[in-house]
């Protein structure tokens, strides 16, 4: 089990450079309220991969945790509500309820986002979800760190 922790807390540890990255790059186009829509289909594509971003975290810590996801026609929504479940000795929330909130935002966009094929982009709305993405910007590492030192500890 340790092997597994380890691996984990590297692959967290990667993805988190990834978040980085993405957050730098939606930094490099401001939302405006006469965005065109190449800026609006930018600032989208960074907002999604974001999520995948994330959503990978959780797969992984799900996956070494054994938190099988039950119901696979809301299993996004579903892995999301465990990771901010304390399950202690087993393992620790990965976030927290207003992490939850924020990323369940990006979360509801990034499905849109996928399968809204003919829906236009509304700089409006979009900033909502930027709002939640920014709002995780600073969150998001300290809470994830807590969940490596925990893997850290236990290896």
């Amino acid at each position: 089990m340790k092997d597994r922790f380890i691996v984990l807390a590297r692959s967290i540890e990667q993805d988190m450079e990834e978040i980085a990255r993405l957050y730098d790059a939606l930094a490099a186009y401001p939302l405006g309220p006469d965005a065109g829509d190449e800026t609006l289909i930018v600032v989208s594509y960074y907002l999604h991969n974001l999520y995948n971003a994330f959503e990978n975290i959780f797969e992984n810590i799900g996956a070494v945790f054994e938190n099988h996801v039950d119901d696979t026609g809301r299993w996004h929504a579903q892995l999301l509500e465990r990771m901010r479940l304390d399950t202690m000795p087993l393992r620790p929330s990965a976030i927290d309820d207003e992490a939850y909130v924020a990323l369940d935002e990006l979360r509801r966009f990034r499905h849109v986002f996928r399968h809204a094929y003919g829906t236009k982009l509304e700089a409006r709305r979009l900033s909502l979800v930027l709002d939640s993405a920014r709002y995780l910007k600073d969150r998001y590492a300290p809470l994830l760190r807590r969940f490596l030192d925990f893997l850290e500890a236990a290896a």
